[in-house]
């Protein structure tokens, strides 16, 4: 199994029992991208990809149009994305993706988990180069889909990696070919489940359990707070 799939498994076990948690943070994407762009998904690629991904966590249509619809409400004006940069124990890096509609507030709920778990804002960029920004694409495998030409398809338009486990095609590709590739798999006729913008590791650690363990409660902590939406770490 490639590390792609290891760390997409991962994320998608973790997310399982908390939607509680999810459908607000995926409201927000969908928010931020109708406030952006417009709230027609024809018009708004990005919306269009929000809503994809909030459907593949069964987030019910009347939240999605809510989300929608919040995008022109008065209290989403200030409404904007923010990241933080933080070093945690046993040489761990988080890079924490925010949507926020109150900055000072999340800046000091950020701070205050890293800090009293042993960790450290650091200055926005220190990370940037300890992580590579990557489009991913998740789609049913067909009986009919060949997946050695259908790489040979997607070369052009930004492929590095195509993956496949129990009926699960996985496409990987810089960020910047997240639209090139979106257009190919139309063009193709392919129906993607989830389009994503992660960013993974360049060089992951390993931790032992208990180590494991600590740093996992720190993530949860900060996964607690509504204006969290991505943690991404450089842990295996």
């Amino acid at each position: 199994m490639g590390r792609a799939f290891e760390y997409r498994k991962a994320a998608k076990m973790k997310r399982w029992g908390n939607m509680s948690k999810v459908f607000p943070k995926l409201g927000k994407i969908i928010t931020m991208a109708a406030k952006e762009g417009g709230g027609d998904p024809d018009m708004n690629p990005r919306l269009r990809t929000a809503i994809l991904n909030a459907k593949a966590e069964n987030m019910p249509k009347d939240n999605i149009e809510a989300a929608i619809k919040r995008a022109s409400a008065k209290d989403t004006a200030s409404m904007a994305e923010v990241n933080f940069e933080a070093k945690a124990p046993y040489g761990v890096q988080l890079f924490i993706e925010c949507a926020t509609d109150n900055n000072t507030r999340t800046v000091a709920n950020v701070k205050s988990t890293v800090n009293k778990n042993g960790g450290e804002v650091l200055v926005n960029g220190s990370l940037e180069f300890m992580f590579s920004r990557k489009a991913i694409f998740e789609f049913d495998k067909t009986e009919s889909m060949d997946l050695e030409e259908l790489e040979l398809e997607l070369i052009d338009a930004g492929l590095e990696e195509i993956e496949e486990e129990e009926g699960l095609v996985l496409v990987t590709g810089d960020y910047t070919s997240f639209g090139t590739l979106q257009t190919a798999f139309d063009k193709l006729g392919i129906e993607i489940k989830k389009a994503v913008l992660e960013r993974v590791a360049n060089t992951p650690i390993e931790l032992n359990d208990e180590q494991m363990e600590h740093i996992n409660k720190i993530i949860d902590r900060l996964e607690d707070d509504e204006d969290v939406q991505n943690i991404f770490t450089n842990f295996s």
